[in-house]
């Protein structure tokens, strides 16, 4: 096969629907991958108004799932080739640190960095023979700046960045880009639907409940300001196009300032602005 293939991780919802939409209109034959395939009724219908139905293969992938990435593994192998891999699968677990459980951590590091790991593993082998691809990972601000009641994404986030980091040094030589697209607040569902909040962070007689509280507010009262996901698709498109490219691009409004700032302030300036703007 000669088509350039892109396989999209979580496909069918934000970021990886809006992104198999924009490879497909770019060209590429698009492998959408999602955990549940009953789901996949918006991809479809917005790729038949978009014409570019014919480009576009549902594939079922649960990353978390050992049995499930061999089965993909083997669909995979009948490809031939796989230009592009975007690894956008993802959730966002939240909670104070001292009330989530050990398994709330597990299972959000299951998805959002043992998963990207595994689909990884099944396309590498194809990009190092063909010396050739691109391998792009949806990470978060959160992957670079910290937030009270938000350990579990952040850290797995954190995570996702140093193994990026490492890859892409590995597999450079071999003519593979890793890049690390990095989004601030878009209008997805991951902080509204898509959010699992630990349960004790929730009740009245939590220590932790007005913060909780308080961080939820300022979520919501935010929300009119976020994004629109379709700039991050198009983002990852370009990039995929790419001849060469650096590995982090953050990407959303104050988000590039936001980092800039935290690297130019004191710990002690960072973490006062950070209490007063989400306590006080």
């Amino acid at each position: 096969m000669n088509s350039q293939n892109a396989i999209v991780t979580g496909a069918s919802s934000g970021f990886g629907l809006l992104t198999s939409l924009e490879l497909a209109k770019r060209g590429y034959q698009v492998v959408a991958t999602m955990r549940d395939t009953t789901r996949q009724g918006k991809l479809i219908s917005e790729a038949k108004r978009q014409g570019v139905l014919d480009k576009i293969t549902i594939s079922q992938l649960d990353v978390t799932s050992a049995g499930s990435v061999e089965e993909f593994k083997l669909f995979v192998s009948t490809l031939g080739n796989v230009t592009v891999l975007v690894n956008n699968a993802g959730f966002a677990a939240a909670g104070f640190a001292e009330e989530v459980p050990i398994d709330e951590y597990r299972r959000q590091f299951e998805t959002n960095l043992f998963g990207m790991i595994a689909v990884t593993q099944v396309v590498l082998p194809i990009m190092r023979q063909k010396r050739h691809g691109k391998i792009i990972n949806v990470s978060s601000i959160s992957g670079r700046i910290g937030f009270p009641g938000m350990s579990p994404y952040v850290s797995s986030k954190f995570a996702v960045e140093g193994w990026s980091e490492c890859l892409r040094l590995e597999v450079k030589p071999f003519g593979i880009e890793v890049i690390l697209v990095e989004p601030g607040s878009y209008q997805t569902n991951i902080w509204s639907t898509g959010k699992e909040i630990t349960e004790r962070s929730l009740q009245e007689d939590s220590p932790y409940y007005h913060q909780m509280k308080r961080i939820e507010g300022y979520i919501q009262t935010s929300e009119s300001q976020y994004g629109d996901p379709q700039e991050v698709a198009v983002k990852i498109a370009e990039l995929a196009g790419s001849k060469e490219v650096t590995l982090r691009h953050p990407i959303g409004k104050g988000v590039k300032l936001t980092i800039l700032l935290k690297n130019a302030l004191s710990w002690k300036s960072w973490e006062n602005q950070m209490l007063k703007r989400l306590f006080k």
